[in-house]
């Protein structure tokens, strides 16, 4: 007994040593003070963390590559063009079609809201009783015309502050210059940055660190690289079945519907009411409904079966509600940056706050 009483009473002089040891300070100051530089860079850093994350989906494809022999420099190079190929792809040929839809439903509104009110009222009226305002929707054209005359407007102030000020302009173009470079040097140094890093480490706290950064980075790659897949595939399968069924606001629709897609069933909710708002307009009918039921129940079978397990596998921990309140809060914190950073932040919180309550549940404080 007395070698186990022994024992406690270490245990609880380490503890007491390690409640009282300075460099805990030390390691609270540097973490404010991380956190304090950057809130006050965040302007400046939407380009460098753009970079930091294309060069985190790319570095294991160059692994990939010098695992076939092939040179840290050639692979790189080689996903580097990829990139750029697929950014020119995006620019060249989705954006433009984007702009088109987005100017056909402009343009066709008009002529949905006159079905709307010669067709879809009145059925409505005869067969449910609806009454009041809906004998006429003058009300809400008058509504809608006065948020797109402010959006007009808003947008049309932009457009000029931005173009009397060359100074914002070059700096949001050099912003977008900056990316790609980042993204090349960080993707070349990669391994010998994350080696450094490394090596600063205390010796006392590497082993934790070391295994929170390794399952941050499980993390980290099951829900970026993917769930950016997940989307990517969804977005597909969404676009060419809307296609499929002659809807023209097939890609507008489909790849809303696949970015969203990260919050379960969020995509599927949106997409359906969407496309089927946009079904029921264009065909003036219900006929074609089914079929863009249809499309959206391929899509969730063919995640469920292939997209997930494949890109994905188990589940990552990170429940909706809390998806949704890091996006939220990012954008309230720190706009594009913060919902460019959330997602990243919120899965390696996901780690920490498990380690703590680990931590938790084998500490004294619990079991008292």
């Amino acid at each position: 007994m007395s070698g186990f009483g022994g024992k406690e009473h270490v245990k609880r002089q380490n503890e007491r040593e390690r409640a009282t040891d300075p460099r805990h300070w030390y390691y609270l100051a540097l973490a404010i003070l991380a956190g304090w530089l950057i809130s006050l860079l965040s302007p400046i850093l939407t380009p460098f963390l753009a970079g930091a994350l294309l060069a985190y989906l790319g570095d294991p494809l160059v692994d990939r590559l010098e695992r076939l022999k092939i040179s840290r420099g050639l692979a790189v190079a080689m996903v580097f063009t990829a990139f750029l190929l697929l950014a020119l792809a995006v620019a060249l040929v989705i954006l433009p079609r984007l702009e088109g839809q987005i100017s056909l439903l402009f343009q066709q509104f008009p002529a949905y809201i006159d079905w709307i009110k010669t067709k879809t009222l009145p059925w409505l009226q005869q067969h449910l009783g609806l009454e009041g305002r809906l004998n006429d929707l003058s009300w809400f054209q008058d509504v809608l015309a006065k948020h797109w005359q402010d959006a007009g407007g808003f947008v049309k102030g932009a457009l000029i502050s931005v173009s009397q000020s060359g100074a914002s302009l070059l700096g949001t173009l050099a912003s977008l210059l900056l990316i790609p470079v980042i993204t090349f040097y960080l993707l070349r140094d990669w391994d010998d940055l994350v080696a450094a890093i490394h090596a600063l480490l205390p010796r006392r706290y590497e082993p934790t660190i070391a295994r929170l950064a390794r399952e941050s980075d499980a993390m980290l790659g099951a829900f970026m690289r993917g769930q950016l897949m997940v989307m990517l595939g969804l977005g597909l399968i969404y676009t060419i079945g809307l296609w499929l069924v002659g809807l023209d606001f097939a890609l507008l629709i489909g790849m809303l519907a696949g970015m969203v897609s990260f919050v379960p069933y969020l995509g599927l909710i949106l997409g359906l009411i969407l496309a089927g708002i946009a079904t029921v307009l264009q065909f003036q009918g219900l006929g074609p409904l089914p079929w863009v039921a249809l499309v959206f129940i391929t899509g969730q079978i063919v995640e469920g079966t292939i997209l997930t397990p494949r890109f994905v596998g188990g589940n990552i921990g990170m429940h909706p509600v809390a998806v949704i309140f890091a996006v939220m809060a990012g954008g309230h914190l720190y706009g594009f940056f913060g919902i460019l950073m959330a997602l990243p932040v919120a899965a390696v919180a996901m780690v920490w706050v498990r380690h703590a309550v680990e931590r938790y549940m084998g500490s004294r404080l619990y079991e008292n």
